[in-house]
C-alpha cells in the first residue's frame, strides 16, 4: 500500500498531503490563482465587481453585471472561474478496483479520456459529497469543489487498507478556466485552443497557437451534450494569460453570481447547498451518477434495495413563479396548507414586465407532478420539469439576475 492521504503533522504516511489540508483550514477559504491574478494586474484587466466565498474558495463575484454576464452564457460565450475545483490523483495497480468500489458509477469499464459524474456514501447509503472521476491512463484524477476536499481525502484514506493505491492531492499544482454558451468552440478556436469534437466528459490535451507562450492546456467538454461548455485545466502560472486571449477573443468575463444563476436554471444540484449528507441518491433525481451493473460499492446495499422496493418518498425538482419574489434558502413548500417540501436554491430574473423566480428543491414525490401549483413564500408557484433552459431563454436579454 502506498497512500498520500490525511494523517497528522510531523510524520507518518502522507505527511506532504496534511500540510497542503492545513494550510486550507488555517487561512479558509484563499483567494483562486485567477482573482490574485487580476488584482495583481487590474490595469491591464480590470478590477472585477467584489469578491464572495464560492464552493470553497474566495473569486469574483461579476466583472460587469450579472444581466450581461448570464445573457452571455446563454446566447454568447462566457468565460469563468474555476479555481474553486479541487483535485485529486489516484496511482497504484488497484486504483480501478478500488475506486469502483468506492463510488456509486462505474469506473472499471470507463474509457480512457473520458469521465464520469458519482456519489461517494456512507455505509448507510447516504451521501458524503460528488465527484467527476477521469480515466487518464496510468492514473485516475478525481475533480471536486475545494469545500469537499478534507472529508473526501478522510474518507478515502480511512478505506484503504492492503491496497496498491497512491493518493495525492494535486489542487495546488493547477487551476482551471469555464467557458460556456453556443459560441464557445468558435472562441477557443479564435484564442487559439483548436477543440475537436468530443463527448461528453471526455477530454483533449490541447496546446495555444495564439500569443499565449505556447501554453499547453487540457480541454474538457462539459456533461451537458445538449449545450456548448467547456473546461481548460493549467497551470496557475498560465491561467491570466490564457483568460486575457479569451477575453480577447470575444468571451465575456463572468462572475460567480451569473454562474450561480446558471446553475439553478440548468437544474444541477450543489453538495452542501441541494445536495446533504442527509440525502439518499435517489432522492437527488441524479440518476447519471449511478450505475446498478457495476458491483458492489459502499453504500450500495441502500441503493440497491430503493432500487428494488420502490421509490423514495421525496424528490429534487425545481419550481416557477411568474414575479419576482424574494425567496429564502429553507422556505417551505405548501400545498393544501400542509408542508410537502423545501426550498434549497432560488433566483430571480427580474424583467421590465416583472421577471420570474425559479427555485430548486426537495417535494414529496406524490405531490412533484410537472404542473401542479404549490405555494411557497405566499407566491403561487409551479412544480416544473429541469432544466429551464427554455423559459429562462426567452427573458435573459432583459433580465436582471439575483440569487440567493
Amino acid at each position: 500500500m502506498r497512500v498520500s492521504a490525511l494523517r497528522p503533522a510531523g510524520g507518518g504516511r502522507g505527511s506532504a498531503m496534511n500540510r497542503g489540508l492545513v494550510r486550507y483550514n488555517q487561512y479558509s477559504m484563499s483567494r483562486t490563482p485567477l482573482l490574485e491574478a487580476l488584482r495583481a494586474k487590474t490595469a491591464n484587466a480590470g478590477p472585477p465587481v467584489g469578491e464572495s466565498d464560492y464552493r470553497g474558495a474566495t473569486t469574483a463575484t461579476s466583472f460587469s453585471s450579472a444581466q450581461e454576464e448570464f445573457t452571455a452564457l446563454l446566447h454568447g460565450c462566457g468565460v469563468y472561474d474555476l479555481g474553486f475545483r479541487a483535485r485529486i490523483s489516484l496511482k497504484g495497480g488497484d486504483r480501478v478496483r478500488w475506486m469502483n468500489g468506492m463510488i456509486t458509477n462505474n469506473v472499471r469499464d470507463l474509457t480512457t479520456e473520458h469521465g464520469v459524474y458519482a456519489f461517494l456514501l456512507n455505509p448507510q447509503g447516504r451521501i458524503l459529497g460528488d465527484m467527476v472521476v477521469y480515466n487518464l491512463g496510468e492514473t485516475l484524477e478525481m475533480e471536486t469543489d475545494l469545500s469537499q476536499l478534507e472529508k473526501t481525502i478522510a474518507t478515502f484514506d480511512h478505506y484503504i487498507i492492503m491496497d496498491d493505491v497512491e493518493i495525492t492531492n494535486i489542487s495546488e499544482g493547477w487551476t482551471a478556466l469555464g467557458v460556456a454558451g453556443p459560441n464557445s468552440r468558435a472562441v477557443l478556436k479564435a484564442a487559439g485552443i483548436g477543440v475537436p469534437e468530443l463527448q461528453p466528459l471526455q477530454t483533449h490535451a490541447a496546446q495555444c497557437t495564439c500569443d499565449c507562450d505556447c501554453v499547453q492546456c487540457t480541454v474538457v467538454r462539459g456533461e451537458d451534450g445538449q449545450q456548448q461548455s467547456y473546461e481548460l485545466w493549467l497551470a496557475p502560472k498560465d491561467v491570466h494569460r490564457t483568460w486575457q486571449a479569451l477575453v480577447a477573443a470575444g468571451a465575456t468575463p463572468v462572475g460567480s453570481e451569473a454562474l450561480e444563476m446558471l446553475r439553478i436554471v440548468a437544474g444541477v444540484p450543489l453538495y452542501g447547498v441541494d445536495i446533504r449528507e442527509r440525502d439518499l441518491p435517489q432522492e437527488t433525481e441524479q440518476m447519471r451518477a449511478l450505475n446498478f451493473n457495476k458491483g458492489c460499492y459502499v453504500g450500495q446495499e441502500i441503493v440497491e434495495r430503493i432500487r428494488s422496493r420502490g421509490n423514495v418518498h421525496r424528490k429534487f425538482t425545481g419550481f416557477l413563479i411568474d414575479g419576482a419574489v424574494d425567496v429564502v434558502v429553507g422556505t417551505k413548500i405548501i400545498s393544501g396548507e400542509k408542508e410537502v417540501g423545501e426550498v434549497t436554491s432560488a433566483a430571480v430574473l427580474r424583467t421590465s414586465s416583472g421577471g420570474r423566480t425559479f427555485i430548486l428543491g426537495y417535494i414529496r414525490r406524490e405531490v412533484g407532478v410537472p404542473g401542479r401549483e404549490v405555494t411557497i413564500a405566499g407566491a403561487t408557484a409551479s412544480v416544473a420539469q429541469l432544466p429551464f433552459d427554455a423559459v429562462a431563454s426567452g427573458l435573459a436579454g432583459e433580465a436582471l439576475v439575483q440569487h440567493r
